[in-house]
C-alpha cells in the first residue's frame, strides 16, 4: 500500500508520518506542489533519515540524490510535457542513474501506453475523491480496467480508497491501492491505516 502526502501543511503532520513507517508503510509519496525548494528541503530534513529509501518525491527531483532517495513521480501533466522531448531523454537520465520511476493516468488507454520506464502508475480517481471535493471520474474504472494490456507496469487505484472498498478493488484486477483522504481528511489516521493494511494483507 502507498500513502500520499496531504498537498497542504498538516497539523501533526511529521510525527503522523513516523507513525506509518513504523507501522509498516512502504512506499510515502511527497507531493507538495506549493513547496519552493527550501521548504521541501526542510520538510525532508524533518523526516527520519531511515526512512529516505521509501520517500517517492513529486517535485524538485535535483535534490533527490542529496537526500538519499531514490524514486520519483512524474505527474500527468509532466510526463506528456517529457515524451514531447526528443528521446525521451529525461525518463533516460533519471533510470541510468538508479532512480525509480513512478506515474499517473486517468485512463486505462493511457496506462496502456507507458512503456517498462515506469514500475508503476496510479489510475484515479476509481471512486469519488476523498480529499477533493466534486471529484469523481466520468467513466467507472473499475470497469475499464477490463481493457489492461500492459502488465510490465503495475496498476495502483488511487481516489476514494477506503477499507470497505480495498477488497473489491484489488478483486477487479488492480495490483495495489494508494491513499490519501483517508489518512488526511479523517480522525484517526493511523487506526485507518491499519486497517487497510490488515485488509490488503490478508487478501
Amino acid at each position: 500500500m502507498i500513502v500520499i502526502s496531504n498537498p497542504i501543511t498538516v497539523d501533526n503532520e511529521i510525527n503522523i508520518i513516523h507513525s506509518l513507517f513504523e507501522e509498516g508503510l512502504m512506499l510515502f509519496h511527497v507531493r507538495k506542489p506549493h513547496f519552493g525548494i527550501s521548504q521541501m528541503k526542510q520538510f525532508l530534513l524533518n523526516i527520519n533519515s531511515n526512512y529516505r529509501d521509501r520517500l517517492v518525491l513529486h517535485s524538485h527531483y535535483d535534490i533527490a540524490e542529496e537526500f538519499g532517495i531514490n524514486r520519483i513521480h512524474f505527474s500527468e501533466s509532466k510526463r506528456k510535457v517529457t515524451l514531447m522531448l526528443p528521446n525521451n531523454l529525461p525518463f533516460a537520465q533519471h533510470t541510468k542513474k538508479g532512480f525509480r520511476l513512478s506515474t499517473s493516468v486517468h485512463s486505462i488507454e493511457d496506462f496502456n501506453e507507458l512503456d517498462d520506464s515506469f514500475e508503476y502508475a496510479f489510475l484515479a480517481p476509481v471512486y469519488p475523491s476523498i480529499s477533493k471535493e466534486n471529484y469523481f471520474s466520468k467513466v467507472n474504472l473499475l470497469e475499464t480496467i477490463k481493457n489492461r494490456n500492459n502488465y510490465s507496469t503495475s496498476l495502483v487505484a488511487l481516489g476514494g480508497i477506503e477499507s470497505k472498498n480495498i477488497k473489491k478493488t484489488l478483486k477487479k484486477g488492480f495490483d495495489k491501492v494508494a491513499i490519501l483522504g483517508t489518512i488526511w481528511n479523517r480522525n484517526n489516521p493511523i487506526e485507518n491505516f491499519k486497517s487497510c493494511q490488515k485488509i490488503i494483507q490478508s487478501f
